[in-house]
């Protein structure tokens, strides 16, 4: 349980210019865990998952570093539609079908002008969902091609993006285990090598069995 709740974070967890073309680049962000588990303590949870995340986006491709002593990175590449995590105890990268949600929808709400992070008015949005409250806060100079996001609904990833369509500043995510808050720190817009969303070569994959 507690590894499908880690590949669901870190799912969910992840500016154009002014002339409106689609974000491509690198997010930094923050992290920080309040724990619900009695056993796990708020920074074994930071220690384990990480206090800052490198996220990094070009068309319908991502990649999400950490500096988790057990999460390391997590790859998603779009022609395959499928989310690669590769975790510190083992060799092997796990994907995940991303068509595949893992999690129910129960209600969506959208609200305006609800904060500001590095210079940006942010709208929120709010997923009520069966693994918990899931807060977004975005800014539309950020956006992204929702279409090449149509398939990936594993974290409830396209529910968020469907109504955005733009990369979050700041999340909220709770889930039974902790609450994980992720803010950003700076935004970089910079164009990126292809073969940075490539898996390595000489890496082993296989199907998570989460």
């Amino acid at each position: 349980m507690k590894k499908i709740l880690i590949i669901l974070t870190i799912s969910v967890i992840t500016a154009v210019t002014t002339f409106g073309q689609f974000f491509e680049g690198e997010i930094i962000y923050t992290n920080t865990y309040k724990s619900k588990n009695p056993k796990v303590s708020d920074q074994q949870w930071t220690s384990m998952l990480g206090s800052t995340q490198e996220y990094l986006i070009k068309g319908g491709d991502y990649k999400s570093i950490t500096n988790g002593s057990l999460v390391q990175w997590q790859l998603y590449i779009n022609k395959d539609n499928k989310l690669y995590n590769k975790m510190s105890n083992s060799e092997t990268a796990f994907w995940n079908d991303a068509s595949v949600q893992g999690d129910e929808i129960l209600k969506v709400e959208l609200n305006n002008g609800v904060t500001e992070i590095l210079g940006y008015k942010c709208d929120e949005v709010i997923l009520t969902c069966k693994s918990g409250v899931q807060k977004y806060y975005f800014n539309s100079k950020l956006s992204v091609d929702t279409k090449l996001f149509a398939n990936h609904k594993f974290g409830n990833w396209f529910d968020y993006l469907s109504k955005s369509k733009s990369l979050p500043l700041k999340s909220v995510i709770e889930t039974a285990q902790f609450t994980m808050e992720s803010v950003s720190t700076e935004v970089k817009q910079m164009k990126l090598e292809a073969k940075i969303f490539e898996l390595p070569a000489v890496i082993k994959t296989e199907k998570s069995p989460y």
